[in-house]
């Protein structure tokens, strides 16, 4: 997303964040957009920048084992509860460290990330072979699975081989989305990035 916006910058100057996402923000309304505007749209490659921010909601929600269409403000109630509850828990001495590694060198064991029992990632068996499924959410829990699965750390190659084979012209692409999905989860800090740049949870 980054990229994508440095991108179109550096092949227009005089295009700045706030017009581009103006724009972005009427797309999403449907509101018609004025010449400048309509400008702004095809020097920035908007549509695009849209998309890129659909799919990382949905990744997000994905993460959290939210649906990804919620209303704001459900979302909103969601994190407040989901706020109660990590102070609760911390309050008992349970702590979901994001960063393990600088939150705590002294190595207690780090507990796994979910809002409750019935949104983590299910455990996987050693045998299992995961099918990829269609949708962007379903995709970022597999690709939890699949990590969870490989029982140490593991690049997008790694994890590409934990999912049922595709053809030949096809495994690039797949590859992409793996890595990709893996950057956003490590992004959120639901899973560790090693100095081998392998992830673990």
């Amino acid at each position: 997303m980054d990229a994508h916006r440095k991108q179109r910058q550096a092949q227009h100057p005089s295009l700045t964040i706030t017009d581009m996402y103006n724009v972005l923000e009427k797309l999403r309304s449907g509101e018609a957009l004025s010449a400048k505007e309509q400008k702004t749209h095809e020097q920035g490659l908007v549509s695009i920048l849209l998309q890129l921010h659909t799919e990382l909601d949905a990744a997000v929600a994905a993460a959290y084992g939210w649906p990804a269409n919620l209303p704001e403000e459900e979302i909103l109630e969601r994190l407040v509860a989901l706020n109660k509850e990590r102070a609760a828990e911390e309050a008992r001495g349970l702590v979901r460290w994001l960063r393990p590694e600088y939150q705590n060198p002294q190595g207690t064991q780090q507990t796994e990330i979910g809002l409750s029992t019935k949104t983590k990632v299910a455990k996987a068996t050693a045998k299992e072979t995961l099918a990829w499924p269609k949708t962007l959410s379903e995709q970022a829990q597999a690709v939890q699975r699949a990590l969870q699965l490989h029982e140490r750390p593991a690049t997008a190659e790694d994890l590409l081989y934990q999912f049922k084979p595709v053809a030949k012209p096809q495994q690039g692409q797949r590859l992409q989305q793996i890595d990709s999905l893996l950057q956003t989860l490590h992004g959120l800090g639901l899973l560790r990035k090693t100095e081998l740049e392998q992830y673990v949870k």
